[in-house]
Formats: structure tokens, C-alpha cells, sequence
């Protein structure tokens, strides 16, 4: 089955797995997810929505965020998603944010760091030391990301939750800070928290995937420096994301959520080409170090991603090909100095 339409994406995105819904069943109250306007935001709300519901819960789903855009707040208003809008850069409006027995956190500042570092640490560490003393006790999972590790070697296997975090560039520090402060919160009110370290999630309009097949498409070269990749279908994030609030603990757990293969981003260029029927364009050679993580543990938990790498690749070919909406937020994972 291909994907034609956003319609049909969103509701594989947001489609629930039985584990999922089992889960639920075992966590009580409503959930609350802040910063909820970016890339991963909207499709979790509605995911947790529908999985309620096909629970039988009356739990409410609320939303947070600025809402700069009317459309999609009130897309998720249709939905069922309560939403909220707040500054949360304002203590204040932090203060004033609804109560929630569970609350996912999805804050976070990359691209245009590099210029206006200052931003950048108050959105991903003051703003969120602030909203963890505001949900002081709750169960909270919190994104994070892969960035905070070293690159490693493809042999390796990935950086694993064990491995100590060597963040390269302000935004991966401040990643890093984030972290740090949820992780006080939880030792002194006793949260049980979850840290997601993620890299990277794929939606067909955005990804390591996408960036890669459009590169190919339009005939530009493909640097080959980060010479392998983890990608995991983005509604297996939004899976994981939610069932992970029943496994916090104080001090948090920390878990990666990266697909289980270590691609070969030459391999992955051949394949789109081939797909396309187009020579590809490539440009440098595989540097002996690459920025990966061992999803290992999750699986553990949550089972295999339910949409494997080669469905992916199929569905973002065909996207691309039949012209589909993109997000036009490129990952810039090919980023080996941590300037964003």
C-alpha cells in the first residue's frame, strides 16, 4: 500500500498499536503535551486522542503551544485534542498551564542556533527546568535528542543508553541541560520521568529519508561524510513517546529511539536513484565515525517499529515522485561539527 494523500498519512501516523492500547489501560488521567506546534507535536496528540478513545477513556488530550498558525490548532481542535495557547518562554503563562497526572515534552530549539546560542539555551534548558517544576510529580517523558552522544563507528552498533553523553555544539549541550534539569526535578519531587533520545524520526513531508530523495530526484550531490544514518517511521515514535510514560522512574530513564538498522547512506542513495531511474550525484567519502544510537532497549519494550526501513523508502519514493507536501524543514543530519 502506497500513501496518496495527507489524509491517509496522518492516519497511518496517528493509528495506534495493540500495545499501545493495553498500556492505557494501566495509566490514568489526562495527558498533556507541551510544546505540542512542531514537527512530531500534532500527529502525537492525535494518536493519544484516538487511542483513548478506543480505550473507552474519557481522559482529556491538551495541547500546548504558541499556535502561531490558526489552521492547525484548529485541526486538532476537530480532533478531540483540547488545545492551549501559551508562551512558554513566559513564567507566567508557564505557571498557568493545566494540570496533568501525564505530560509528554516536545519543547525543543535547533536550527538558527548558531548566531543566537542564548535562544537556544533558554527554549531547551531554562524554559525547561521551568515547566519540570511546574509538573512536579506527574509522569513526564521528555524528547531529547541522539545529538547529546559522540559519533561512533558503524561496526559499533550505536551509542547505547550506557554510553556518557559527549554533546558537540551548543545546541547538543544545550540538549544535554535539558536533560540535566528534568533530571533534578524528578530526584528532588520524585517524577517519574523518561528521557527520549531520538534520531531521526521520518514523516513522508520531513526526514532523513525525504532530504535524501529529493537531493537524489533533482540531481544534486549527496555528501557522503555521515556515512551511515539511523531512521524510525515517525508514528512508531508517537507510539513509544506515549507507552514510555508508564516506565518513568526518578532518577529518569533514559531511552533511545532510533530504527534498528545502521543504513548505509551510500546504499541509500543507490536505492532512491534506482527508484528514480537516475544516476546519483554524490559528493565527499563515509567518514570513519557516524552519529548513531542503539535502539536496542526499546525494542526490548515496545517491539520492532511496525513500518520497516524498506516500506519507508518505498512510500517516501512515491511521495516525492507524485509531488507531495513537504514540510521544507530539512534535518541537516549530515551536521558533523554541531553547528545548526
Amino acid at each position: 500500500m502506497l500513501i496518496e494523500t495527507v489524509a491517509e498519512l496522518e492516519e497511518v501516523l496517528t493509528r495506534p498499536s495493540p500495545g499501545l492500547l493495553q498500556d492505557l489501560r494501566s495509566i490514568e488521567g489526562d495527558v498533556a503535551l507541551i510544546g505540542c506546534g512542531g514537527k512530531i507535536g500534532p500527529t502525537l496528540a492525535r494518536m493519544a486522542r484516538r487511542a483513548l478513545d478506543e480505550v473507552g477513556s474519557a481522559a482529556r488530550v491538551v495541547a500546548v503551544s504558541r499556535f502561531s498558525d490558526p489552521a492547525a490548532r484548529r485541526s486538532l481542535d476537530e480532533a478531540g485534542v483540547e488545545t492551549v495557547a501559551a508562551d512558554l518562554e513566559d513564567p507566567a503563562q508557564v505557571r498557568g498551564l493545566p494540570d496533568a497526572p501525564n505530560v509528554v515534552y516536545l519543547l525543543g530549539r535547533k536550527f538558527g542556533t548558531t548566531g543566537d546560542e542564548a535562544s537556544t539555551w533558554a527554549t531547551n534548558a531554562y524554559t525547561a527546568g521551568r515547566v519540570a517544576e511546574r509538573y512536579a510529580g506527574s509522569r513526564i517523558a521528555v524528547f531529547s535528542s541522539g545529538n547529546v552522544y559522540p559519533l561512533s563507528r558503524p561496526f559499533s552498533g550505536g551509542c547505547s543508553e550506557e554510553t556518557p553523553p559527549a554533546p558537540v555544539g551548543e545546541y547538543a549541550q544545550s540538549c544535554l541541560a535539558r536533560e540535566r534539569l528534568f533530571e533534578y526535578a524528578a530526584r528532588r519531587h520524585h517524577s517519574p520521568t523518561v528521557t527520549l533520545r531520538l534520531n531521526y524520526a521520518n514523516d513522508l513531508r520531513y526526514g532523513v529519508l525525504t532530504d535524501v530523495a529529493l537531493g537524489v530526484r533533482s540531481g544534486r550531490p549527496v555528501d557522503l561524510a555521515m556515512g551511515a544514518v539511523n531512521v524510525i517511521w515517525q508514528g512508531d515514535v508517537n507510539d513509544a513517546a506515549l507507552r514510555s510514560l508508564a516506565l518513568g522512574s526518578a532518577p529518569p530513564r533514559v531511552l533511545n529511539l532510533a530504527g534498528p538498522e545502521t543504513v548505509s547512506l551510500r546504499w541509500l542513495v543507490q536505492r532512491f536513484a534506482e527508484r528514480f531511474g537516475v544516476e546519483p550525484l554524490v559528493t565527499g567519502e563515509e567518514a570513519p565515525e557516524a552519529l548513531l544510537s542503539n535502539g536496542g532497549r526499546a525494542f526490548d519494550l515496545f517491539g520492532y517499529p511496525r513500518v520497516p526501513l524498506l516500506r519507508m523508502i518505498d512510500w517516501v519514493a512515491h511521495w516525492v515522485e507524485i509531488g507531495g507536501p513537504l514540510l521544507n524543514r530539512p534535518t541537516h543530519f549530515q551536521e558533523r561539527e554541531g553547528t545548526f
